[in-house]
Parts: C-alpha cells; structure tokens; sequence
C-alpha cells in the first residue's frame, strides 16, 4: 500500500507535505532494519496500520497554529510524525523511555525536514512545560496513562474541544473508561472516517484535562 492512501482521505496537501509523507516508507524500512520499532510484518503496511491510523486523530481534532501537543509513547514517531507532517505550524514533543527508538524519531525527523518536533528520551512524569493537547496510541490502561501527564496542560482553550487527550485505541473499551473513572470521555470510531476494514474496531478515545 502506498501513500495515495493519505491523498485520498486528506487531499490539498501541498507538495512538500506530499514529499514528506512519500518519503517514510523508505525512511522507515532503512531505520527498521537497524531498530526495530514497527513489526516486520506491518512495514508492508506502513500508510495504513501506522501513518493513516495516526492521522485519525487529526479527523477528529485539527490542531491550530500555535498549539502544542505532547505525543507520549511515541516508539518509533506514532502518531507524532504523521501528525507534525500534516500540522507543520503546530509543535510537537515526542517522548519515549526507549533511548533507540528516539533515535530513529530523530533521524527520520531530520531527513524528512520535519521543523516542529522535538524528541526526548525520557518518561512523561519528567517533561516539563504545558500543551494543549496530549495524544498517543495505546501505550497502557486509560486509568495508568492519566496520571503520567495530570497537570501538564495549558489553561487557555481555543480548538473545537478543550485542552486534553486524543488517546488512539482498539476493541471493547467500556470496562477499561468505566474503570478509569475519567470524566467526559467521549469515543470517536475510525471507521466513521476510514473505510478500510482494519479501522473496525480502532477509536480515537478523547477526555478533557481534568
């Protein structure tokens, strides 16, 4: 699969943007070989289990210029690179404990002449600074994640949905919400947006800063 697959579901994009996103796949299978971050398998499946399914989060929340956002778990730039490729006047922190994996974020990052992101290798708990939204893709448990990043969100509120999470995440999610004890969730299907059978039973869980 290619990446006509992004073209399809975000036209306009400009031609840089284009060039950025053609570029991953061969960014990606090079740094794979050497760290692994992606299954072998799903490299095949690059545009579709990986770039398009972090870019379901911008279906449900367009970020504006200016915002920050901290992708935390980001592995080896999911959803951060996508996501940094399509909103190039929004910034992005991607955080990770796994020093390799950062790494690869760092390269791929800088040969895709990617300007908005910053990369560090460390756990959510010891980033500092506020961002209006935090995102990331099933790294845990809802009710573990929350505590990693309470307190970490600016006050001010301009988007669609107020300052919070954009948490990507698949199958029967109401025990683990129910559990969280989170207030306001609310559950985005991909499928809403996507076509393709993979986005079934993949959401994009949302909760405000509380």
């Amino acid at each position: 699969m290619t990446s006509d697959i992004i073209y399809h579901y975000f036209p306009g994009l400009s031609p840089v943007q284009k060039e950025q996103f053609d570029k991953l796949e061969e960014l990606y299978t090079l740094w794979n070989a050497q760290i692994n971050v992606i299954s072998r398998k799903d490299i095949e499946s690059l545009y579709l289990r990986h770039v398009l399914h972090s870019l379901g989060i911008a279906k449900v929340m367009p970020f504006l210029p200016g915002e920050k956002v901290l992708d935390v778990g980001t592995g080896g730039g999911f959803p951060g690179i996508p996501l940094a490729i399509l909103f190039p006047e929004t910034t992005f922190h991607l955080v990770d404990s796994i020093g390799k994996k950062i790494k690869v974020v760092n390269e791929i990052s800088k040969a895709a002449g990617l300007t908005n992101i910053k990369a560090s290798h460390a756990r959510a708990e010891q980033i500092d600074g506020k961002f209006h939204f935090i995102v990331s893709r099933a790294v845990t448990r809802l009710g573990d994640f929350y505590p990693w990043i309470r307190g970490k969100f600016e006050t001010k509120s301009d988007n669609a949905l107020p300052n919070g999470v954009l948490y990507l995440k698949g199958g029967d999610l109401e025990e683990e919400i129910k559990e969280s004890r989170l207030k306001q969730v609310k559950l985005f299907s991909l499928s809403s947006y996507f076509s393709e059978d993979f986005f079934e039973t993949k959401f994009v869980v949302y909760f405000p800063a509380q």
